[in-house]
């Protein structure tokens, strides 16, 4: 389905591909089209909801500048699923419950992280080089980790909030792993210390801004080169932590399920990220705040809330969109209201025939807070095709 709206009092317009969005984010949108480096337009996708400064489901394309907040705290969450050779044929509610119960143990969750005498070395060696770096020109980001400088024992780690690892069958059977996280606390770390830089930085040149989330690091100014290191390093350490939990999660099915192996290539992308990009014929920074990238044959994820269905699709290269889709369903409800709103009797009927926890530790991400996953996807027709749709039967929440 084509853009749904179109928003004009600003500087460059904004595209809505859903007529499902708040005044507030409306607002949000609003401010950020507004700035002075903003390219061509910005594009707010079928999930689109509010934010801090910067909207979730929001695509942002920049002239010689990068909003640190746009980015996220969660610097490189997405997204990593994987086809096995088993059907549900071979799955069983025992085998099913001891998966869930394997997973959990061996992948930590929350602010959990692995004991010091089970650190992922080999896959978190690679990363210690470029964080000295960083670090000896930035020593206060030593101060900024505090709990996180021992970031090695994250890899390999979950996290909380929305982030999940999942079992799940697809239209023809097929058994799939699927996975929801970023680059946990030492990314989250990286990011607010450059946000408080970008921050002050306007103070200092006394810019003025409609809200102090949209801050920014210039191209040639202190700040800029260093803050893109980061988030690249924080970019890659993310992807690197999707597939060492998928490694374990793996190991833990193989403990407990038939033999099998991964018939289809593992699909890990980003959807908060940044990356220099050329768009209606300019090359510029395009932020992807909930957004993940969906140029022609692109494979990317778009999963639903636990209980609800996921997509594995293939991008159509949408220019209007910076050939970019959905990250997921989207939330239509906070936190603090859903746990107000649902109960956990709700939450079990939600959750049918998954096994996942059903207590109000969180009843925050019960299906009825997201909005309807089949409604977004039908809003983005235009930006990617359906290759597989998959409906989940074990989830574990951070």
């Amino acid at each position: 389905m084509p853009v749904q709206q179109v928003l004009t009092d600003q500087r460059v317009p904004v595209k809505i591909w859903t007529d499902d969005v708040d005044d507030r984010s409306k607002e949000q949108l609003a401010n950020i089209a507004g700035l002075p480096f903003v390219h061509h337009h910005v594009a707010a996708m079928p999930d689109v909801h509010l934010g801090i400064g910067a909207t979730i489901g929001s695509v942002i394309a920049t002239h010689k500048a990068i909003i640190p907040a746009a980015v996220g705290v969660d610097i490189g969450c997405g997204m990593v699923a994987a086809r096995l050779s088993i059907t549900g044929n071979d799955l069983d509610e025992k085998a099913l419950k001891k998966v869930f119960d394997q997973i959990t143990r061996d992948v930590p969750v929350g602010r959990g992280q692995h004991a010091d005498d089970r650190v992922l070395v080999d896959a978190a060696r690679p990363f210690e080089p470029g964080l000295k770096a960083l670090t000896d020109r930035h020593p206060q980001l030593l101060k900024a980790f505090g709990k996180f400088s021992k970031w090695t024992n994250q890899m390999g780690t979950l996290g909380g909030g929305n982030h999940f690892i999942e079992v799940c069958l697809d239209e023809s059977d097929q058994v799939w792993v699927m996975l929801h996280s970023g680059s946990r606390g030492i990314g989250n770390a990286i990011a607010d210390y450059f946000i408080q830089l970008a921050r002050k930085d306007m103070e200092r040149w006394m810019i003025q801004l409609p809200d102090r989330d949209l801050a920014y690091f210039p191209e040639g100014t202190e700040h800029f080169n260093d803050y893109v290191e980061a988030v690249h390093w924080a970019q890659e350490y993310a992807m690197a932590n999707r597939q060492a939990m998928l490694d374990l999660v793996l190991d833990a099915l193989a403990r407990h399920l038939p033999p099998f192996t991964v018939t289809t290539e593992a699909v890990n992308c980003h959807h908060n990220y940044v990356a220099k990009e050329h768009h209606y014929g300019a090359d510029v920074w395009v932020t992807r705040k909930g957004a993940i990238r969906a140029r022609e044959g692109d494979l990317g994820i778009v999963p639903g809330s636990m209980g609800a269905r996921s997509y594995i699709v293939r991008g159509k290269g949408n220019a209007e969109s910076f050939c970019s889709s959905a990250h997921g369903a989207g939330r239509r409800m906070s936190r603090t209201a859903a746990e107000k709103h649902f109960t956990e009797a709700d939450l079990e009927a939600q959750t049918a025939g998954v096994i996942c926890r059903k207590d109000k530790g969180v009843l925050d991400e019960i299906p009825g807070a997201y909005k309807d996953i089949d409604q977004v996807m039908a809003n983005q027709r235009d930006l990617t095709e359906i290759l597989h749709t998959l409906k989940q039967v074990v989830c574990v929440k951070g």
